[in-house]
């Protein structure tokens, strides 16, 4: 149902399918495979749809840029399908194609959705509701437009050319609601999760997590969708990533505060984790927590970064699942979570995060993660706090 509905529905579908892991077995359970199916299988549009959005975007004569073009889609998603074809020139090709009425469905449930955030401020009166709801309007935004995945895309394929780790396919054209790519093989993340050895899941994880947390560090951007769907393990060993269309910016003054939070929960030190997180914004400013409390919240989560080699797993995620609840459902007066905030320049990151999080525990992947952090985010290893550069993080 939630593929039939496309849009906002089938987003949270998606989501839920990276976040099972949280939850309980006996709820997770009988709903894995269908969310999984979610990922990449979604009910398709009509052949003739799909033909209508091509001729509005390569022309009325669109099918000459191509030598054959399946019109059976080879995947579908929540804002468009994509088809198999080969391009004049020879190349196998994906090309995506945005369903009809996708950008307006989708804001749509976006605005039922944001009607509802009033309510947060009673539980949560410490975050600012409608800079996070504008920044997630925005960043939708991004989605739809095509034109701006394309740039993103072409922004990451060129900084992991070559790269012995990842392929990152090259666009080949873009227009209108229609945005054609090199085709990418290989094995589906979702398969290895499900099939792959132990040493086929290890590897996959730790290049994931490589990816997520290299991007800033290589083009000042961040792949903020990974949810199995948008990887592949090649057959030479290297990860395949496809879908930028929630590509997000990242300065390199927040990759330092980024890295230095990280760094500074790993340390444990209740008092410095509080002044952290209330100097990045994510406490009120006046509010009074507790910080032995805050720390129990926190340095259970930065424990992929402190050991030098972490297995994330389903129960990890069930335990801190449950205790992020145990959290925000404590509304008292002094409770943490009256006083917590959501800086909206954070929100692309740890969406960022969190995905890749619960996609490794999917993988149940084992690998020396704190080495990555070491190496891709600069205030996790020290040093000095570049500045903020008022252009590149208004861009």
């Amino acid at each position: 149902m939630l593929g039939e509905l496309k849009g906002g529905a089938m987003k949270v579908g998606q989501l839920l399918s990276i976040f099972e892991a949280g939850l309980p077995e006996e709820l997770a359970g009988p709903f894995r495979a269908s969310l999984t199916r979610l990922q990449e299988a979604a009910p398709p549009l009509p052949a003739a749809t799909a033909h209508r959005v091509m001729a509005e975007g390569l022309g009325p004569d669109w099918r000459d840029s191509f030598a054959s073009f399946d019109d059976r889609p080879a995947a579908a998603a929540s804002i468009g399908q994509v088809h198999k074809a080969v391009w004049h020139d020879g190349r196998e090709v994906a090309v995506k194609v945005q369903y009809p009425g996708a950008g307006k469905a989708l804001m749509s449930d976006f605005n039922q959705i944001s009607r509802l955030s009033r309510l947060i401020t009673p539980l949560f009166p410490g975050i600012e509701v409608k800079p996070v709801v504008a920044d997630l309007k925005r960043r939708l935004e991004k989605e739809l437009d095509y034109d701006d995945e394309a740039r993103a895309q072409t922004a990451f394929h060129d900084a992991y050319a070559g790269d012995p780790d990842f392929l990152v396919p090259a666009v080949v054209a873009q227009s209108g609601n229609v945005l054609v790519t090199e085709w990418l093989d290989g094995t589906p993340l979702s398969k290895v999760i499900s099939e792959g050895t132990r040493e086929e899941r290890d590897r996959a994880g730790l290049l994931l997590f490589r990816f997520i947390l290299s991007g800033p560090a290589r083009c000042q951007m961040i792949h903020i969708d990974p949810h199995p769907g948008n990887f592949r393990l090649l057959d030479d060993g290297r990860l395949g990533v496809m879908d930028f269309g929630g590509a997000a910016r990242v300065p390199a003054e927040l990759q330092w505060s980024i890295g230095r939070l990280l760094r500074i929960g790993t340390m444990g030190a209740p008092d410095a984790i509080v002044d952290a997180l209330r100097e990045e914004g994510f406490l009120a400013p006046d509010g009074e927590v507790d910080a032995e409390e805050m720390a129990a919240l926190v340095v259970p989560h930065a424990t992929p970064f402190a050991e030098e080699r972490f297995r994330y797993t389903r129960e990890w995620m069930r335990r801190e699942t449950a205790r992020g609840l145990g959290v925000a459902a404590d509304m008292r007066p002094g409770g943490i979570a009256r006083q917590l905030r959501l800086p909206p320049q954070y929100l692309a990151v740890s969406r960022a995060l969190a995905g890749c999080g619960g996609v490794l525990c999917q993988l149940e992947a084992e690998g020396p993660y704190r080495a990555e952090a070491v190496r891709w985010l600069p205030g996790f290893a020290g040093g000095e706090d570049p500045g903020t550069d008022e252009t590149e993080a208004t861009a």
